[in-house]
């Protein structure tokens, strides 16, 4: 989620900076022109001044003074300027022989001037423009205006200035942009913080630690009271199958003793029919039947309620030994069982708890493996998830399809296999024996057929 939500936001802060560093730089560009347009029109104002009676001077004093300042100007600022009458002849102009262009933006200003405006607002030059900047005054004698005093800037200083504004106003977003990925890297943090442990603790209690709980500290205060809302549902929760276990429990071993009551008179009665009597024959295995599911699920309700009793161990001697007590059980049954696995794999696991899955998963195997086919044990280390893992394949029939999905279910057998003995709660024993110490177990189908059941114990402590 974080990865998602942080990319948002940088994408919106940098939207905001370039919203405003654009304006910022056109108004800085516009802000350094503007400043040379006012000193030109300083400039040209002072040269009308001059040029205003230089045709009334007879003795052409004013017009070898306008022409000297000219000059001097010229050489001082390097900006081409000239009086040009309103034919567009030049009066005076420094250089000496510069003419009025012929078009362009001078041409422009020039005639803005004879209308009697001054280039209050020239076009915008931008750094990468090598473009002059002409600004026109008009001289007005009487009411009228003769001629037009007009200056050509060259605009590399300008420019220049202008790059540099933009340089330093770049380094001010980069600076604010560094600052906001920071901050939304604080703020995203503060805000899924709750959220990451919400969805580990709930990841805790989907795989059956049910003690796991969300520490209700930082974060926005809404996620801070759904956090306290998860702990009381998983208070609710957790009392509810607390009371189903017990229920489960109470009832498995209060049914035993009359069950058992009850087998012991019907082999009594048995006594009294005929030897190979079938209905008695059939209730007694059908006692026998109910009783073994009593039994599993006393033992599934124990499971489920026992805390695991985590010990560095060697699992793959433990499977191995496994493997040797349950094979006078495959030679009876004519199942090759064989083992296959490294040396020896350490991990963290209840030596009881692992032996008990071990046993309901081998039995399992066994039970839907013809005779004459081959069941395989092995055991590898996975070292990037951290993870021993023992895999145990059949050459049954197998599972597919959404068979694989509902295996380990609670009471859940094939249709294909109601006639195999059997509770339907081995698999599910199993897996909450290997979950409450950290581990798991998986199906898969077993090529060419039949299926592979992997158990995992975690080689760290959970």
């Amino acid at each position: 989620m974080r990865t998602r939500l942080l990319p948002l936001l940088i994408v919106l802060m940098a939207g905001v900076l370039l919203a405003l560093g654009f304006p910022l730089a056109a108004s800085l560009a516009a802000a350094q022109q503007q400043r040379v347009v006012v000193d030109r029109i300083d400039d040209t104002a002072r040269f009308a001044a001059l040029a205003q009676y230089v045709n009334t001077d007879t003795g052409g004093e004013r017009e070898g003074t306008l022409k000297a300042d000219l000059l001097q100007y010229q050489q001082v600022y390097g900006i081409r300027a000239g009086v040009f009458g309103r034919d567009g002849r030049p009066i005076a102009s420094a250089p000496a022989g510069w003419l009025l262009p012929e078009g362009g933006e001078a041409r422009t200003a020039y005639r803005e001037a004879l209308a009697g405006r001054r280039s209050h607002d020239p076009r915008q030059i931008w750094p990468w423009q090598h473009r002059r900047l002409p600004v026109a005054s008009p001289v007005v004698r009487d009411g009228d205006v003769v001629a037009v005093v007009l200056t050509d800037s060259p605009t590399g200083a300008m420019r220049s200035r202008i790059l540099r504004g933009w340089l330093l106003l770049a380094a001010g977003e980069l600076a604010a942009m560094a600052v906001a990925v920071v901050a939304a890297i604080r703020l995203t943090g503060w805000v899924l913080r709750p959220v990451r442990v919400l969805d580990r603790v709930t990841h805790d209690i989907a795989t059956g630690r049910m003690k796991s709980r969300v520490a209700a500290a930082g974060g926005p205060p809404e996620l801070r009271r759904l956090a306290r809302s998860f702990n009381e549902m998983a208070d609710n929760v957790e009392e509810v199958l607390d009371q189903q276990r017990a229920f489960v429990a109470d009832a498995s071993h209060q049914l035993r003793n009359p069950l058992s009551a009850l087998l012991l008179r019907i082999e009594l009665l048995g006594l009294e029919l005929p030897e190979g009597h079938e209905e008695i024959a059939s209730v007694q295995e059908e006692g026998k039947r109910l009783a073994s599911v009593l039994d599993d699920l006393l033992g599934l309700a124990t499971a489920e309620h026992a805390e695991a009793h985590l010990a560095l161990a060697d699992v793959a001697a433990l499977t191995a030994e496994r493997v040797e007590a349950w094979r006078p059980v495959a030679d009876r049954e004519g199942v090759e069982l064989s083992y296959d696995g490294v040396a020896a794999a350490t991990g963290w696991a209840d030596r009881v708890a692992l032996s008990s899955a071990l046993d309901a998963v081998i039995d399992n195997a066994l039970k839907f493996t013809p005779s004459g086919e081959r069941v395989r044990v092995g055991t590898a280390v996975a070292t990037r998830p951290g993870r021993v893992e023992i895999t145990v394949s059949d050459g049954g029939p197998g599972l597919h399809g959404d068979e694989l999905a509902r295996i380990g279910d609670r009471f859940w057998r094939s249709p294909r296999h109601q006639n195999v003995d059997g509770s339907g709660l081995g698999l599910s024993i199993a897996r909450v024996l290997l979950t409450q110490g950290g581990g798991g177990i998986s199906y898969a189908p077993n090529e060419p057929h039949g299926l592979r059941v992997t158990l995992t114990v975690p080689r760290t402590a959970p």
